[in-house]
């Protein structure tokens, strides 16, 4: 998909503040640090539309990209993140089950996690949460490009046992240094935009 248009529109932490437009939603999730905002800006060949942090926890709000001036990406705050305080963890937990479970133009959630690494005990359970609510999930496998080829496979296989997956969700090994992966990442977001 060509990308002509971005913006980030708003940066929320409650259903009022969401956009009222009826377009569709994408949201992102994952790991404090595991490349989601990498992952956003590989998608819309932009270096830095999404703030990219070495530290942590930087996304603490809701921030909604638009695209295109057709459809959002929503970057939900990470998960995971020992260094912020418990009271800031729950939060962000209620900010983020208040958007999944209301948000009615949520199409699709893009679950990114790190292909090099097991997927956490939080991975599983932001995967089975999102099942829970019959949304869709993408899984991305970020830092491709750290893995030999002729492992790939094993590393893919293992992130769909560990989560679980369900037939009709994919995962997607993608490199947000090298780009590959972002054809398919787009094939597959395209059917909920």
């Amino acid at each position: 998909m060509k990308v002509t248009d971005a913006e980030i529109v708003i940066s929320a932490v409650s259903k009022k503040q969401y956009p009222s437009e009826h377009i569709p939603e994408i949201a992102l999730a994952g790991r404090s640090n595991v490349g989601k905002s990498s992952f956003i800006n590989k998608l819309i060949n932009r270096k830095n539309l999404a703030r990219t942090s070495s530290k942590p926890g930087k996304t603490q709000t809701l921030n909604f990209y638009k695209i295109n001036r057709s459809f959002y990406f929503v970057d939900v705050p990470g998960y995971g993140y020992a260094k912020v305080s418990k009271k800031e963890r729950e939060k962000w937990g209620h900010m983020m089950e208040e958007y999944f479970e209301t948000r009615e133009m949520l199409r699709a959630v893009v679950l990114i996690t790190d292909i090099r690494h097991e997927p956490t005990r939080d991975d599983q359970q932001m995967y089975d949460f999102l099942k829970y609510y019959d949304l869709p999930v993408i899984v991305i496998g970020t830092k491709l490009d750290k893995i030999a080829k002729g492992k790939r496979v094993n590393y893919l296989n293992r992130t769909r046992q560990v989560l679980e997956m369900e037939a009709e969700d994919v995962v997607i090994p993608f490199s947000a240094e090298t780009g590959e992966g972002k054809d398919a990442a787009w094939s597959n977001l395209k059917q909920y935009i």
